[in-house]
């Protein structure tokens, strides 16, 4: 368990951590001077079960709450400490704040200096408190009177006592879910090479375990971890809720900033924009407007983003809403993950909330699908059933996607009675959770499209897999849209034909003359694989007129029986897909250029640029410079 102090200047934080584990968490020689902790401070103590308890000593001065709320990200259980001779301060009211709006739930209050008062002025101060603390997390919590530097101290050995009893009755976290560490301090240890330090917040690394793919994230940068201290203690393993310091291999001091995070790469995707449900405190403070500029505060680091309210023009001091907060640098964070916000003047604390969504977009944030999502999202956060989530999702949740979003952990995502996990025939494919009633939508709308393009174009065979998936649904999924096409399919709701889709009664027919012409025409466009005879050609081959054999030609385009290169070329279907073919095998990941496609064909450079230009023109590949690249969707269709 991490127990965090709050409270005041000078109301003696530090003081009361030394007496409770002899431990001095001044370690800054200007700290030690002034009297004050300036930088976060930690300190250990052994419990009988074998545990450690960890304390975080925050500085208590308002220019410094950025760093207590660092400390505060972090912690299980909060101490509010209170001079009796001072009484309720600004920074108490503040610091509780924090602890509040961070979610805490554990925690006691601390009556500190007790020497310095009478019996009369504890219970005045015992009063204020008592008017403080209601209706927060604690409201009823006991209240310990404590001289940490009399020799004669019972109430700190209460306090000692109610502490180590809270932390061997917590509950320890579970660590399913994927690593993180909030990285508050790096430095170099001679010897060793970089050290950070920081609080996990979810998950377990083992060193002795499986290897783990670590990030330094947000730049995504590949870590090599050599030894863990944990606790204070020499150990194998980092764990959620502990205090960890980490040496790491490959990587320079000046490569890593505060507010970093060491993560699982599964873990985070860098964003500039999160969604977020935030309150703001009953206040004298301005209203949150659009783009209004706020300091905001998640895990070890400290950010500014402007403001976008989404569920009203603007937010009101007192009120809860939705809002988008936009980073001028990519940042990462998770779905629950709570943070603060300060003024524009990083001088007030001004409210703070949950995260959402942490990968946000940027247009239609407002729309009513986009709001019923972070309903649904909201309510998942605090416990909430996955169909609310699911109901919510139009294109079902990807295994990969649902993870992150519940930061790694299995707990909850087994299948609701009315969806089940589908999984795609491609290899890799990622597994998708959709209810029977989406998947039936999503393929009711890919069949009317389908549908209305025959009406309108009745001569045509139909769409290309691409084609249709541009007018069905552009912005689905490559995942969600491969396992729908091959269920239309399978069900036997679309056919194909050559590289044509469309609907199983559609079909091009052909009177009985072009059907006789067609038919002494494919076998001599065959047999001129990569190098096919040119219309006229064709028409002197056959006795045929040259414009009906052009239009029987098209036609056979149309069923899906040729391709179109360049005007009066037509390559057969099975020679294209022969050339596609060659195509991907000469592909390495940086595309394919004309010389290596005219080497692999025998065909001449004029030839070889049309024909790619022409798997640029549907889809296939793209024009990347002076070469042509896969298109993602195009790997399934060579497949």
């Amino acid at each position: 368990m991490i127990v965090g102090t709050a409270g005041h200047i000078d109301h003696g934080k530090t003081t009361l951590i030394r007496a409770l584990t002899g431990v001095d968490t001044d370690r800054l020689e200007e700290e030690k001077k002034r009297g004050i902790s300036i930088q976060l401070g930690y300190a250990y103590t052994p419990l009988p079960d074998g545990q450690i308890l960890g304390f975080i000593d925050v500085p208590g001065h308002e220019r410094l709450v950025h760093t207590m709320v660092a400390g505060a990200t972090g912690i299980d259980f909060g101490l509010l400490i209170v001079a009796v001779d001072d009484g309720v301060m600004p920074q108490t009211h503040e610091h509780l704040a924090v602890l509040q709006l961070l979610g805490l739930d554990a925690g006691a209050i601390v009556l500190s200096k007790a020497d310095r008062a009478d019996a009369a002025r504890i219970e005045t101060v015992k009063a204020q408190l008592q008017t403080l603390v209601q209706g927060s997390f604690l409201d009823n919590a006991p209240v310990f009177v404590v001289d940490a530097l009399s020799e004669d101290k019972p109430g700190l050995e209460a306090l000692r006592q109610h502490l180590h009893t809270q932390a061997m009755q917590s509950t320890t976290q579970d660590g399913q879910g994927y690593f993180r560490l909030a990285i508050d301090r790096v430095f170099t240890l001679q010897g060793h090479g970089t050290v950070v330090t920081g609080t996990v917040h979810d998950g377990v690394l083992d060193l002795d375990g499986p290897a783990m793919d670590l990030r330094l994230m947000p730049r995504g940068t590949p870590v090599r971890v050599r030894s863990i201290h944990a606790q204070n203690q020499a150990s194998r393993q980092a764990r959620a809720g502990q205090r960890c310091a980490l040496n790491l291999g490959g990587i320079d001091v000046q490569d890593i900033e505060r507010g970093d995070w060491l993560a699982d790469a599964r873990c985070f995707i860098p964003s500039t924009r999160i969604d977020v449900e935030l309150s703001l405190l009953d206040k004298d403070i301005p209203a949150l407007r659009t783009w209004s500029p706020w300091h905001v505060h998640m895990g070890a680091a400290h950010l500014t983003a402007h403001a976008v309210p989404l569920d009203g023009e603007s937010l009101q001091p007192g009120q809860t809403g939705k809002v988008q907060l936009v980073f001028d640098r990519p940042i990462c964070t998770v779905t629950g993950e709570r943070f603060i916000v300060r003024n524009a003047q990083a001088s007030e604390t001004v409210g703070g909330g949950i995260v959402l969504d942490p990968n946000a977009p940027d247009r239609k944030r407002r729309s009513t699908t986009r709001l019923a999502w972070l309903d649904a999202l909201a309510q998942w956060t605090r416990g909430g059933p996955l169909e609310g989530l699911l109901a919510h999702a139009p294109y079902g949740l990807d295994e990969a996607t649902l993870l992150r979003l519940s930061g790694g952990s299995q707990h909850g995502l087994s299948a609701p009675a009315n969806a089940r996990w589908r999984t795609g025939s491609r290899p890799q494919s990622q597994p998708i959770l959709l209810s029977d009633a989406r998947l039936e939508t999503l393929c009711q709308h890919i069949e009317s499209v389908m549908l209305q393009y025959h009406e309108r174009n009745p001569d045509e065979p139909g769409l290309s897999i691409s084609r249709l998936r541009r007018m069905a649904a552009p912005t689905m999924p490559d995942a969600i849209w491969q396992l729908l096409t091959e269920h239309l399919l399978a069900e036997q709701r679309l056919a194909r034909q050559g590289a044509w889709l469309h609907t199983p009664g559609h079909r091009v027919t052909l009177s009985p003359e072009d059907e006789t012409l067609a038919a002494a025409l494919l076998p001599l466009i065959e047999a001129g694989r990569f190098d096919p005879p040119w219309t006229r050609d064709l028409a002197k081959a056959t006795a045929y007129p040259e414009d009906q054999t052009r239009n029987v030609l098209r036609r056979l385009v149309r069923q899906g029986e040729l391709f179109q290169i360049v005007h009066d070329l037509f390559y057969h279907r099975r020679q294209i897909a022969v050339l596609a073919h060659i195509v991907k095998e000469l592909h390495s990941g940086q595309g394919v250029s004309a010389a290596q496609f005219r080497d692999a064909t025998g065909l001449g450079r004029k030839r070889a640029i049309q024909i790619l230009e022409f798997f640029d023109r549907v889809g296939y590949t793209r024009r990347v410079r002076d070469r042509h690249v896969l298109r993602g969707e195009a790997w399934a269709a060579a497949d």
